[in-house]
Order: C-alpha cells, then sequence, then structure tokens
C-alpha cells in the first residue's frame, strides 16, 4: 500500500500531477486514481487505498468544494476519521461544512518547485503523519510522458513536396517561438478522457482540436498547432507554456457515458498557472458541438478577440450540427493520423462517408475525404484506378467548396489534388488562398514553404517554415521544410550543419538522414552520405537513388547500375523521376529523358521539384529539359 493517498476532483488531475511527482522525488509512494471509471471493484480499490494510507492529501479547488465534489468529500471525511488528513488549497476557496478547522496548507499557483516553502510545508504534513523518507527511493506511478510523434503524414490535405520525416522529443530551448508570448497566443492541450474507456481517447483528443480549429480561424490569436500542443499533453500548464512560447494554456476533459457528457475547460495564465476561466458542461451527448462552440468564444472573449457576429460564424464555420456526424469524422481523423495501412485509410473513409450520410452538408468531413483520397490513391490505387480516385477527390473537394468557399482544409484539399495531377499553376493558387484564410495555419504554411522551395524561391520560403515553425515549435515536420528548402536552394553545407544541431539537440540520428545524406553527395563527402543512408532501411527508393548516385559520382557506375537495377525491380514506373536522376548522372540523356517522360505520363510527383533538382543538373542544357518544364507550366 502507499504511503499518501490524494484526493482530488478528477478534472483537476493536470494541477495535481506535480504534487504527485513532486512527493515522489521525496521519497513516498503515492496512490492517485489518474482513470476514474465505474464499477464495483473500482470503488473497492479506492477505499482499500484509502483505509492503507498513511496520509491523506485532499486537494481543495473550485471543483472539489462544489456539488459535484462529494466522492472528495467523502474522502475528506474518512481521512478526518482516522486522523490522517492533509488539506491543502489550489484555489481560493472556502471548504464545505465540517472541514473547515484544520487550516489548509496554501498551494494555489505552485509549479512544480520541491524548494518552495509552500510545497516544503505539505511535506513537513505528510512526514508527519508518514514518516521520512531517502528521496527517490520509492516506486513512480506517474503516468509516463509520452513521446511526441510525428504523424506519417504530416499533411493530410496537401503538400506539394513531401517534407523530411523529423522525429524526436526534447530541444525546447533550441526551438522556443519568439512571436507567440504575446498576450494572445494560446496552445490547447489535448483533453483528458475520464470516461473510464480508452477507447474513447481519440474523442476527447477530438473535442481539443475541434477547438483548437476553431480559435485559429479567429484574427488576433495565434494558436500554437496540433503536434507541438500534444508533445506537452503531460505538462502543467505553465511548463507547457514555457516549453511552447505562449501566454495562455487552455486545458480540459471530458467525461461521457450513454445518457451524459461532461466536458471541463480551463483557461490558465501561462505566466502565473491562476485561471483566467474555467467552466463544466453537463449536457446530453448530442450538445457537444454547442459546448465546443461556446469553449471557444468564452477562451476568445477572456484573450480580448474580437468576437463579433462574423466571427461567431467563423468558429463554425465547415462544421455540422449532427454530433454523431461530428463523432465520425473525430474517429475517422485519429485512424487517418496513425494510419499505416490500406485497411486502416479504408475504414476512415467508410467512417467520413457515413458521416455526409448523417449531414450532407458537413463541408469538413468532405474535405477531409477529399484530402485523404489523394493521398490513398497516390499510395495504393494502380495506373487504372487512380483516374477514377482522383476525379471522386475532385467531387467531394467541389461539394466541400460550394458549402463552404472559405475553408482553408478545403482549398488544401484541391492544392493537393492538383499538385498529384501536375497541374502546379492551379495548385499553387488553391495553396495560396488556404494561407490567405488560415495564415496562422502551421501546416498550410509548412505545405506554402515546400511548394515555395520547389519553386526556386529559397528566400520565400526559408521565412514561411520559420513562421511555421514558430506557430508549431514541436512538429519536426516543419523543421524538415526548412532543411528541405536549404537542400533546394543549394545551400549544402548550411543544410548539413543546420541538420546536425538538429540531430544533437533531439539526439535522432535518423533526423532528416536523407537529406543530409544527398548533400553529402553533392559536397564529395561520400564516407558522410553512407553514414547517412545507412540509418534507413536498404530497399528505400531514396536510398537506393542516392546510393547510385553517390557511387556514378566517385566512378563506379558498375555499382551505380546494380542500384539502379534494384530501383526499377522494387518500384517500376513509379520511380520514373528517380530513374531519370540517375541516367542524368550516368550521362546517357536519352534514357533519362524517356523515363521524365514516363514521370510526366503517369503524373509522377517527384517531377515538382524539376526546377531546382540538382541530380538532374546534366539535361539542363538540352533542349528536351526546357520543353519538359513548359509542359509542366510552373506558376511565376
Amino acid at each position: 500500500m502507499a504511503d499518501v493517498f490524494v484526493s482530488y476532483k478528477a478534472e483537476d488531475r493536470r494541477r495535481v500531477k506535480p504534487l504527485v511527482e513532486a512527493l515522489q522525488a521525496d521519497g513516498f509512494s503515492v496512490w492517485w486514481d489518474e482513470q476514474i471509471g465505474g464499477g464495483a471493484a473500482w470503488r473497492h480499490a479506492i477505499e482499500t487505498e484509502l483505509n492503507a494510507a498513511k496520509c491523506v492529501i485532499v486537494v481543495w479547488s473550485n471543483r472539489s468544494v462544489g456539488p459535484d465534489g462529494t466522492f472528495v468529500q467523502d474522502e475528506a471525511t474518512r481521512a478526518q476519521q482516522r486522523h490522517v488528513y492533509v488539506p491543502l488549497l489550489i484555489d481560493k476557496v472556502h471548504l464545505p461544512l465540517g472541514f473547515g478547522e484544520m487550516q489548509a496548507l496554501p498551494l494555489t499557483g505552485w509549479h512544480g518547485d520541491r524548494s518552495d516553502p509552500r510545497y516544503q510545508g505539505v511535506l513537513a504534513a505528510v512526514r508527519r503523519n508518514a514518516g521520512a523518507k531517502s528521496a527517490g527511493k520509492a516506486r513512480s506511478r506517474s503516468t509516463p510522458h509520452a513521446r511526441a510523434q510525428v504523424d506519417r503524414r504530416a499533411v493530410l490535405a496537401g503538400g506539394a513536396v513531401a517534407a523530411v520525416a523529423v522525429a524526436g522529443v526534447g530541444g525546447w530551448a533550441l526551438f522556443k517561438s519568439s512571436s507567440a508570448s504575446a498576450a494572445g497566443s494560446i496552445a490547447v492541450l489535448p483533453f483528458e478522457n475520464l470516461s473510464g474507456d480508452p477507447s474513447q481517447a481519440y474523442f476527447a483528443d477530438g473535442v481539443a482540436e475541434e477547438i483548437r480549429s476553431a480559435l485559429a480561424r479567429l484574427g488576433g490569436l495565434t494558436v500554437i498547432g496540433r503536434t507541438s500542443s500534444e508533445a506537452v499533453r503531460n505538462d502543467d500548464g505553465p511548463t507547457a507554456a514555457r516549453k511552447l512560447g505562449v501566454a495562455n494554456i487552455l486545458t480540459g476533459s471530458v467525461r461521457q457515458s450513454a445518457s451524459t457528457i461532461r466536458i471541463s475547460a480551463e483557461l490558465v495564465d501561462g505566466r502565473t498557472g491562476v485561471d483566467r476561466w474555467s467552466q463544466d458542461y453537463d449536457r446530453s451527448p448530442g450538445d457537444a458541438i454547442k459546448i465546443q462552440t461556446d469553449i471557444a468564444e468564452n477562451v476568445a472573449s477572456a484573450l480580448s478577440a474580437a468576437l463579433g457576429m462574423a466571427a461567431r460564424a467563423v468558429v463554425s464555420l465547415g462544421g455540422t450540427q449532427n454530433p454523431e456526424a461530428q463523432r465520425l469524422f473525430i474517429q475517422a481523423g485519429a485512424i487517418a493520423k496513425g494510419a499505416a495501412n490500406q485497411r486502416e485509410d479504408e475504414r476512415a473513409l467508410q467512417l467520413l462517408d457515413r458521416a455526409i450520410l448523417l449531414d450532407p452538408r458537413y463541408a469538413d468531413a468532405y474535405a477531409l475525404k477529399a484530402g485523404l483520397l489523394v493521398m490513398y490513391g497516390n499510395s495504393y490505387a494502380n495506373a487504372e484506378q487512380l483516374p477514377k480516385v482522383r476525379a471522386e477527390a475532385l467531387r467531394l473537394a467541389n461539394a466541400a467548396t460550394a458549402i463552404a468557399p472559405n475553408l482553408a482544409s478545403v482549398h488544401r484539399a484541391l492544392s493537393g489534388l492538383y499538385s498529384s495531377n501536375l497541374q502546379l499553376g492551379p495548385a499553387y493558387a488553391q495553396l495560396e488562398r488556404a494561407r490567405q484564410l488560415a495564415p496562422g495555419d502551421a501546416d498550410v504554411l509548412s505545405d506554402f514553404a515546400g511548394f515555395t522551395s520547389a519553386l526556386g524561391n529559397a528566400d520565400a520560403a526559408l521565412n514561411l517554415a520559420d513562421e511555421a515553425i514558430k506557430l508549431d515549435p514541436l512538429n519536426f515536420d516543419c523543421y524538415g521544410t526548412y532543411l528541405t528548402a536549404l537542400f533546394y536552394a543549394r545551400r549544402y553545407q548550411d543544410a548539413v550543419s543546420y541538420g546536425r544541431s538538429i540531430q544533437a539537440k533531439f539526439d535522432q540520428k535518423k533526423l532528416g538522414s536523407m537529406v543530409l545524406a544527398d548533400c553529402s553527395v553533392l559536397l564529395g563527402r561520400n564516407q558522410d552520405a553512407e553514414t547517412f543512408y545507412n540509418t534507413v532501411p536498404r530497399g528505400f527508393w531514396r536510398r537506393l537513388t542516392g546510393e547510385a548516385i553517390m557511387h556514378i559520382r566517385a566512378g563506379d557506375r558498375t555499382t551505380g547500375q546494380q542500384k539502379l537495377d534494384e530501383l526499377r525491380t522494387e518500384f517500376g514506373d513509379a520511380a520514373s523521376t528517380q530513374i531519370g536522376e540517375i541516367y542524368a548522372q550516368l550521362g546517357d540523356k536519352d534514357k533519362a529523358f524517356a523515363a521524365l517522360d514516363r514521370a510526366f505520363a503517369i503524373k509522377d510527383a517527384g517531377l515538382v521539384a524539376l526546377r531546382v533538382d540538382a541530380f538532374l543538373d546534366p539535361l539542363r542544357s538540352d533542349p528536351r529539359f526546357a520543353a519538359l518544364l513548359q509542359k509542366l507550366n510552373f506558376p511565376t
């Protein structure tokens, strides 16, 4: 049994977590119910731990002193009867009747500093009840911090140039936002799932994402992107604010049953940890959408953002009033972000079909399905199926545009579709429109940076990528876009230095390895190139291409040809652009142009970088190269 039992309102879990970790660091074993659910077994476990603990800390807050805090109040009564009761305050509240005789220890605004005199007072009280402990000896029972994850697809609906996958967690100081510290900056952390069913976690995260998207549509607010917000989901408000460089943090939780949904939200000052606004909503499940809108409006008002009728319309743009349709949409988005195979993608598409059937005017669902179909076609469809898949994606995107012409995600989906068809002018125009509609969307900015770098406008691309990083400082795909922009700008040494600095900071050896390997090849540093190539799977198409070119440039044409044959055998026409690159390096212009012509015929997205592709330099003086550029009709 644990030394210390912590009684608190589940909605305060994020605020209580620093206390649990501090007590564990000071050597005490701590029991706290990290996942409140129903059932006799769970209640029995709580009672057993409560009756056995040497010390019971009761955390009094706005929530636990109210009518919904009866469970905490019952536990406090039991602790008083056992004479192990230690009360503390995290909000300035009046204690319920019967609990005011013992002075509560103040811990309002405390952020985890174990040297703080207020915490030392709590520690002394715990030691009086549980006895002294040696710090660091107890078994930790806190929830482990989740590692930041990078989706296999940073962009669900667009992106002319695939960003380099960058993964890892840490290095906060290097990547802090310098501009997000204004009073109107906010991060919406994933909401906690308190439903007692882990399979419902997607819905709690989805509620936060819907609120995040609504706030991002409002002018005057800087809203940190999803990836960075999820990376700090286990941190308390001030710690998360410090890592993300924002002034405000919105946290919350979702608890749902067949008859009721409770959504709690709390806006916290990122510097002091003091609540700026909080609210609990107990409604029927069908009211979830109204709750989300209300939260967005209250947060915007608390941050002094103008919220007239026009802004209210923007908050709900593209959405639905059908709660089941929204639930299906959220579930589809969660699956699509993590899906790594055709079956899961198809499941997400089916869920979106059901959402659209329930609400034929659900523009967000049309847009998400259009973007997902584009990637599904590029990943799994054969040459015969691909035109049909893209035609359906276009139909869906047009339907979304008819419903909500000012929805940025629709234009982002259209950009991805046009880019896949090598219609580069329309693709650029759609992405530019998405950027105009959502200037604070890091994914849109990263897409635009990637496209701009492929057009050869290096300075603009680097500035855009830097803006994306500021808006989503822990979204490592944004750093990949910046790295790729340096590569396309032919700033190879700068790219290597930048990539190594990120690798050192995040301790991730695969970070941007393909770009760094290609840079090393072009710098004539084959030993470095081999080191980078060896960090990725042997059969990966980019590795095969790079290794072939590396050997050819070193004079080993035989090995280069072997790598070319392996690439052709494994990937066939899908690697037409890369086959053209290798033949260009071999000096066989006829075969190089034959491969590039095939790439154009099958709409190989590798041609998007034709203007800046250094591996095709041997072909640039040939009139056929100018003709190919003309056919692609790059936007000016």
